[in-house]
């Protein structure tokens, strides 16, 4: 009697089990998400720190399902989402380490992360070989998916071939004089890279003009007294930067008093995030990117009056292009599991299940469609919006004027071709309205 006793036990347990798991996800079943940005260092005020605000108000409300359609449903699926957040400041070393203890000490699902474009580089063929799903949701380089193939990696963003072409194109339709340039980029492979774009997409709009003073400070130098004596010297009709965070902030505030930016016409690829904390420091007239639609250029839709109201009331401030750029992130993930859980029976997806969604899908973000449609469907294409800086005494803020709004196939390559050839080439197959 002991015996069957035993074996009905045994039996009853086994069978809760094997239903256990072809049971629907359920509220008290969460998602262990991995989040890596700055949250200390000279990227952490203006950037990593906005990042980490917008990714915990997105999920305090999908988690209560108070996010509006089609975002309305509890957590991802029904399943509640549980952040474990990281500090990207160290280095691209200490971030290899650091997403490895995520994954194996810390179990998560899947990690949402990386602003830098050189620890972006670093982390991503570990992903790969560790077979986990790793969504980088900044990181600007067009080196990712056009050095490697990745099957467990997607960026949820466009890469800076879309800033730098944007800001040309707005240059040309605003009649910005451009006969002679200069730049001041950061040393490694975001400012590398955007320099090559941008000069590259001025030889094919401003095919006379000249580049001259070339300055590369590391990242994190903060003092920029040699290159802004070299840049007022140069006299350039145009500076162009894609300077961001603490050095973007330092760049302008040593510049102001030197008279740069009545000498010269400033054109700054990424700089709305560092708009409130200057103020009236920033001048007039300067022409700015955000990385996309974001902040005061976002488009006027419920899903970003939502976004853009909420996340104010929450933090004091409005949100600027890191915290979009983590939100559409986490929205795609969204997306994606429910989707691969509409098919499988309401589950909690596999790691397959949740590629196999993800790959070339698409969905609505605050700042507009984001469509998975460069890098084997694993690249994000979307539109962008470029504009001037106003001050407005009134407001106590920097107002953004003269914003005009590019296709995401304007300003992005196509699938199959690599940036700088696209640009090189003189952008064919571009679809500007």
């Amino acid at each position: 009697m002991k015996r069957f006793t035993r074996s009905l036990a045994m039996l009853t347990a086994c069978s809760a089990a094997i239903l256990s798991l072809a049971a629907p996800a359920t509220a008290q079943e969460t998602f262990k998400l991995g989040i890596v940005t700055f949250l200390s260092g000279p990227a952490a005020e203006s950037f990593g720190v906005p990042a980490r605000n917008g990714g915990q108000f997105v999920i305090d409300q999908l988690n209560k399902g108070a996010a509006p359609a089609p975002y309305n449903k509890v957590g991802f699926g029904g399943m509640k989402i549980e952040p474990v957040i990281i500090d990207e400041n160290g280095g691209a070393t200490k971030q290899v380490q650091e997403l490895r203890n995520l994954y194996q000490r810390d179990n998560v699902d899947a990690v949402i992360g990386y602003i830098g474009s050189g620890d972006c580089l670093a982390v991503a063929p570990i992903a790969e070989e560790l077979k986990k799903v790793l969504f980088l949701f900044d990181c600007g380089t067009p080196r990712i998916f056009e050095e490697a193939k990745y099957n467990y990696v997607f960026r949820t963003s466009a890469h800076a071939t879309m800033d730098n072409v944007a800001l040309i194109r707005y240059m040309k339709a605003h009649n910005i004089k451009m006969n002679t340039f200069s730049g001041i980029n950061q040393d490694y492979a975001w400012g590398q890279d955007s320099k090559a774009d941008f000069i590259g997409a001025a030889s094919q709009l401003y095919p006379d003009a000249k580049f001259g003073t070339d300055m590369m400070p590391k990242f994190g130098a903060g003092q920029y007294g040699t290159e802004i004596s070299a840049l007022v010297g140069a006299g350039s009709d145009v500076v162009y930067s894609s300077l961001w965070g603490g050095d973007l902030q330092a760049f302008i505030l040593q510049a102001a008093p030197r008279g740069l930016a009545k000498r010269s016409q400033l054109v700054l690829s990424a700089a709305d995030h560092v708009l409130p904390a200057l103020g009236d420091k920033m001048p007039d007239g300067v022409i700015i990117g955000a990385r996309g639609a974001y902040g005061l250029m976002s488009p006027k839709t419920p899903l970003n009056d939502w976004f853009f109201s909420g996340y104010e009331k929450a933090n004091g401030v409005y949100p600027v292009q890191a915290a979009y750029r983590i939100t559409q992130s986490i929205l795609g993930m969204k997306n994606a599991i429910e989707k691969a859980m509409a098919k499988n029976g309401g589950k909690k997806p596999s790691t397959d299940e949740l590629i196999a969604a993800m790959t070339g899908s698409e969905w609505q973000s605050p700042g507009g469609l984001i469509q998975m449609k460069n890098g084997d469907g694993h690249q994000a294409i979307q539109p962008i919006a470029i504009s001037r800086t106003k001050y407005n005494p009134a407001k106590k803020r920097v107002d953004l004027v003269d914003i005009q709004n590019f296709a995401a196939e304007c300003v992005n390559p196509p699938p199959g071709v690599k940036a700088l050839d696209w640009i090189k080439g003189g952008m064919k197959g571009a679809k500007c309205n």
